[in-house]
């Protein structure tokens, strides 16, 4: 037991040592490239000047369909490098943006977030871009957003694909309320160590890969940055965005051909820490139970459960990820 434990300690080392030598990332990502070009949709919102990054990638040869991708709130848009290229090879165009607050995009402290904000500034990249009908995959709170934007431009969506999306329970009703103040306190702290603890336990079942910590440095590479305490407030209030807005209520209302990815071995759950009842706790973030029970509320949708598999098919069994994807999305 303690040889395991030496050995891991080691590993941890190496790893904080790796990370520690990599570049301080700027809050805006200016000093980190993504796997595509970048653009920035600039436009007033809330009475502030913003800028929404997002990468537009045309396939050599077009299928004349568009996916547009949406990530998690651990993530963004840099995350869909491989599902960019298999749909580009399909033929699909893709646009992959990053939502305000997130990853390039701006970071404003005194904005009200809401999924109804998210999916209008989303559809205002579309609108830039004069694309009036899309095929719809989000991830996680990508997921969230997906569902909202669905509801709100039904015209505008085709097809909505949700990859083990948050929000298919209401939280509140069993997980105390935390503060946007305590969360922020909690995201001052944040380093690679407890953010890869969260991950490995919540998303990879403790079984850790090489190539997870670049999501780890995504998410903590500016944590030493000068403004990044304009960031953690930024975590926090979309923390509380995600935790008392649910949709699950929601997806009844949906009106469009959807599929449903689901890693069964997911457990995310927001609050869940905060349970004092293990049993109540454990009753929380069960996606094998999820995925059936969305399924059954969303009119003629289709469930593809993967067995084994946590909160992200894409990044962790990609090939079993994409084959349900393109064939549900064969124009």
């Amino acid at each position: 037991m303690k040889l395991i434990k030496i050995i891991a300690f080691l590993i941890l080392s190496i790893n904080l040592s790796a990370q520690e030598n990599r570049p301080v990332l700027d809050i805006m990502l200016t000093n980190y490239e993504y796997p595509y070009k970048v653009s920035f949709l600039n436009f007033k919102s809330q009475n502030q000047d913003l800028k929404m990054a997002y990468m537009d990638i045309k396939p050599n040869k077009t299928n004349g369909k568009t996916v547009v991708l949406l990530h998690g709130k651990n993530f963004n848009g840099a995350y869909w490098k491989t599902t960019i290229d298999a749909l580009t090879k399909e033929g699909f165009r893709v646009i992959v943006p990053d939502q305000i607050g997130f990853g390039k995009s701006s970071k404003p402290t005194d904005y009200q977030f809401t999924f109804q904000q998210l999916a209008q500034n989303t559809k205002a990249v579309l609108d830039e871009l004069k694309i009036d009908k899309i095929y719809l995959l989000g991830h996680s709170m990508g997921g969230m957003v997906a569902t909202r934007f669905s509801l709100m431009y039904p015209e505008t969506v085709e097809k909505l694909i949700l990859e083990n999306p948050i929000g298919l329970e209401d939280w509140k009703l069993v997980a105390p309320y935390t503060s946007i103040d305590k969360n922020y306190e909690t995201e001052l702290k944040a380093d690679y160590e407890s953010t890869k603890k969260y991950q490995n336990g919540f998303y990879y079942d403790n079984k850790w890969k090489p190539e997870y910590d670049e999501w780890v440095y995504l998410l903590t590479g500016w944590t030493k940055a000068p403004d990044y305490p304009k960031v953690a407030l930024v975590n926090a209030k979309t923390s509380d965005m995600i935790f008392t807005q649910p949709v699950v209520y929601e997806f009844q209302n949906l009106n469009v051909p959807t599929l449903l990815i689901i890693g069964t071995r997911d457990r995310t759950a927001i609050g869940k820490n905060n349970v004092k009842d293990p049993k109540i706790a454990e009753t929380m973030g069960r996606y094998d139970l999820l995925g059936k029970a969305t399924q059954q509320k969303i009119k003629g949708s289709k469930l593809v459960e993967i067995d084994n598999v946590g909160h992200l098919p894409h990044i962790e069994v990609f090939d079993q990820f994409i084959k349900p994807v393109k064939e549900f999305l064969k124009p």
